[in-house]
């Protein structure tokens, strides 16, 4: 009973990214709305992490399985996405370097400062 509480949690806090995406002439996904909502509740403690967090386990779990009608959907696009696959597969290796570049010094960033801290 209680996951099925914290799935309703998430759930209503989904149905009012919906809404704010039908309420505002912005080109921003439902889901960001969503995820903006959650963010702001869980940080002003609206919504208390214990009244979502098995819930939200649970849906990060079976993530890849809920990505599967998503990729289906795309693979039926082959033909179209064929003629521009080397394009797509050079941009996915220079952001995936950008992104582990950025980490990094991020990281490098953080650990310094940290040590600077502690003395």
């Amino acid at each position: 009973m209680r996951f099925m509480r914290q799935l309703g949690v998430i759930l209503l806090v989904s149905a009012a990214g919906e809404m704010l995406r039908g309420l505002l002439p912005f080109p921003i996904p439902a889901g960001i709305y969503g995820f903006a909502i959650m963010f702001v509740c869980l940080c002003t403690g609206v919504i208390k992490l214990d009244h979502v967090e098995d819930a939200g386990d649970g849906l990060v779990d079976v993530m890849q399985v809920l990505l599967i009608p998503a990729c289906v959907e795309v693979m039926s696009f082959w033909d179209e996405l064929r003629s521009v696959l080397p394009v797509l597969i050079a941009a996915s290796v220079v952001s995936t370097l950008a992104v582990l570049a950025a980490t990094g010094k991020v990281s490098d960033i953080v650990i310094d400062a940290e040590e600077r801290l502690k003395r």
